[in-house]
């Protein structure tokens, strides 16, 4: 009897390992997965080398199955036996297979027992070997897209991973999603140079400096709304090793939604690239996708090689479809930060939408919710309360700049306008290269009055809190070379007596630095003196108080104008920008041909030629205006339009300028040796070439829906 059903096997092809197919539901999900990866960067899934069973499969005879269950392999219906040189895997189901055959079942994407049909939560996965390939295939990518290749290992010392790495399995990354977040990766030990631990030296602190608005005052003389600067100005990166910066917890929220195929989801995976590439073995990266629903792709691991190719799978695996749920994305990527067991120094978010949130602004009659208020319930209250900065970057002419503004501002971060589809990398550039570069962190100014008549009357500081109580003023972290300027204002009264001098303000600073995790106290930062002499003599005029202050004149004029705007009184709007243009040229600075006059009076007429008519405020002003207003309100840089005009990207640091200038060696997608970057053979791409390129590709203005 055995030899005829051997026969009878052999005829039918039973000997090799069957293929058990998805349901249907599952296998179109598949396919659509699998068609979306393709278009940008393919990943080779294995197709099964047996005929496909109909969809009712090949069934065993019940009492083989019954009473042979554990002597005879289901897959291939031989004989199974310890000690015959066959590995034998008992599934939780308690039904047991060769090992090899349920390995090769599993890399088709099957978890399912061929005999009861149970799900299984644990697969077999072949452990990788010098004869076995891979479990984690490498994205097969055009040889020209350099950010999504895993460069070749080093074998330099100070590059080696201090363990050996491991590829974990695929089904670990991507099919399951625990209930709590807290399968992190452990930290690495740093290791910080012996120098780092020892007293820093003047240039490695947080530079302090204060200008009064004028050196003198007579004594007979009162002086309302006298302003006072405090320049603050965070230290510069010791060195390029990522050792001497504070490592990164990164998490990136990503829109997928139907809106994103095609081009974007494209342009979007290969920023991805450049970010996950850019990242060092001591920074985390985790990927949030959301559309209808929210997504965790990848777990927060560190970016060795190894972690980078896990990410640039999960990136790439990426597929556009559903609607838009911004709130259930930003939950669960504060969850990823909130349930982790370990902690880098530096945290954030960085989250991206092409569109309006078709969910939580939604009422459940259909109508749209218009009130700024309402826009807060998108933004977890995890988030607020954890100090966990959001940097968000509204997409093309159609996602909702007020929304998305409000996130960022209600969490710390900042909002940026990508208007061409070709710069997406390079904002993402800009944001990475200051995260990649925080030197203060939990910086906290204290503002004290030393006259006994003086009183402190407003500070100008933007988004930043001021704690009128305790004259303290929150800021929080800094990247490299980052600067902050408050105007103080108070009020000097007359004097009498033989006072020759006058003290009006004490600052001192106190923050954390981040890599050595020691509190730096600078109380004695510096004191606010002014002269008071009997006769007028000629006084000093600080040219850097008019700066400040045309700066926040500037901001207030679009502030205002947007308030028009929204009205819908764009003729007035434009009218308010340009008087302050004619108001800024007659400044001290204005007059002085000062760059930041210059770049303030760039960005009012910008401002302006986007309030032309209610079509393109529509489209692109409200953006334009609300990345500015960020920019300016927390002086730091955001991408705004196509990023060409260099006269707007004010607050850049040096470390964002050489993201950027990283970003931007690849050529229209033709990558250069980085290394290169500055060499004659490679000159830099002509920039009006690339103006006119993304003016090309910049999103058309659609109708927004009303």
């Amino acid at each position: 009897m055995g030899s005829k059903w051997r026969k009878a096997k052999l005829a039918l092809g039973l000997n090799l390992c069957l293929y058990v197919p998805k349901t249907l539901e599952e296998s179109s999900s598949l396919s659509r997965r699998s068609n979306d990866a393709v278009s940008v960067s393919p990943v080779t899934v294995p197709r099964p080398t047996t005929p496909t069973p109909s969809s009712s499969g090949l069934r065993l005879p019940r009492s083989i199955s019954i009473s042979s269950s554990k002597k005879t392999c289901a897959i291939c219906l031989t004989a199974m036996k310890a000690g015959q040189g066959h590995a034998i895997f008992t599934a939780e189901c308690s039904h047991s297979f060769h090992f090899h055959c349920i390995t090769t079942n599993v890399q088709h994407g099957n978890q399912i027992c061929p005999v009861c049909r149970a799900k299984w939560n644990e697969v077999p996965l072949q452990i990788p070997n010098a004869k076995s390939k891979p479990l984690v295939k490498p994205i097969t990518r055009p040889r020209d897209d350099a950010w999504m290749t895993i460069p070749p290992r080093r074998s330099s010392l100070n590059q080696s991973s201090p363990r050996p790495e491991r590829l974990r399995p695929v089904s670990t990354i991507f099919n399951n999603e625990p209930a709590v977040f807290n399968d992190d990766e452990a930290l690495e030990p740093q290791h910080h140079p012996a120098e780092s631990s020892k007293p820093c030296g003047v240039s490695e602190k947080l530079e302090v400096k204060t200008y009064p608005e004028v050196s003198e005052v007579l004594r007979s003389v009162s002086f309302k709304d006298f302003s006072v600067l405090i320049n603050l100005k965070a230290p510069a990166v010791s060195s390029s090793s990522s050792s001497s910066r504070a490592p990164v917890d990164l998490v990136t929220v990503l829109d997928v939604s139907g809106s994103m195929a095609g081009t974007k989801l494209a342009l979007l995976k290969r920023a991805m690239g450049f970010v996950i590439q850019n990242l060092g073995p001591l920074d985390r990266l985790s990927v949030i996708s959301f559309s209808s629903t929210a997504r965790r792709n990848f777990p927060l691991r560190l970016m060795t090689e190894t972690g980078k190719q896990e990410a640039l799978q999960a990136v790439n695996s990426l597929v556009a479809n559903g609607g838009t749920n911004i709130a259930e994305g930003l939950k669960k990527g504060a969850r990823v930060l909130l349930d982790r067991r370990f902690k880098n120094s530096v945290s954030s978010i960085v989250l991206l939408s092409d569109g309006q949130d078709t969910y939580t602004m939604t009422s459940p009659n259909g109508s749209s919710k218009t009130k700024e208020t309402d826009y807060k319930a998108l933004l977890p209250k995890e988030i607020n309360g954890n100090k966990i900065p959001v940097h968000a970057f509204g997409f093309g002419s159609d996602h909702d700049a007020s929304l998305m503004h409000s996130i960022a501002e209600n969490s710390g971060g900042t909002f940026s306008f990508i208007e061409s589809e070709t710069v997406i990398q390079d904002a993402f550039a800009q944001c990475i290269g200051g995260l990649l570069s925080v030197m203060v962190q939990e910086l906290c100014v204290k503002v004290e009055c030393v006259h006994p008549m003086l009183k402190i009357g407003s500070v100008k500081s933007g988004s930043y809190r001021f704690d009128s109580r305790t004259g303290s003023i929150i800021v929080g972290d800094l990247y490299a070379e980052e600067e902050r300027n408050f105007l103080v204002n108070l009020d000097v009264p007359v004097v009498d007596g033989v006072l020759d001098t006058m003290s009006l303000l004490k600052v001192g600073c106190v923050y954390k630095d981040p890599v050595t995790k020691e509190t730096v106290d600078l109380s004695n930062s510096g004191e606010v003196k002014i002269l008071r002499p009997v006769l007028e003599q000629r006084p000093v005029v600080s040219i850097e108080v008019d700066r400040q202050k045309i700066r926040l004149r500037a901001a207030e004029a679009i502030s205002e104008a947007r308030v028009l705007a929204e009205r819908g009184d764009l003729t007035e709007a434009v009218s308010v920008l340009e008087t302050c243009r004619g108001v800024l040229s007659e400044t001290v600075s204005g007059k002085a041909g000062d760059a930041l006059c210059v770049s303030l009076c760039a960005e009012l007429k910008e401002t302006q030629e986007r309030m032309a008519s209610r079509q393109v405020y529509e489209s692109s002003g409200r953006a334009y205006v609300l990345a500015g207003l960020s920019s300016h309100s927390w002086q730091r840089a955001t991408a705004r339009g196509d990023m060409s005009d260099t006269t707007t990207m004010s607050y850049q640091t040096q470390s964002m300028v050489d993201m950027v200038n990283l970003s931007q060696t690849m050529t229209f997608g033709c990558p250069r040796d980085s290394s290169n970057v500055n060499s004659s053979s490679n000159p830099s791409p002509n920039p009006s070439a690339r103006r006119r390129l993304r003016q090309a590709l910049t999103f058309p203005a659609r109708p927004r829906a009303r």
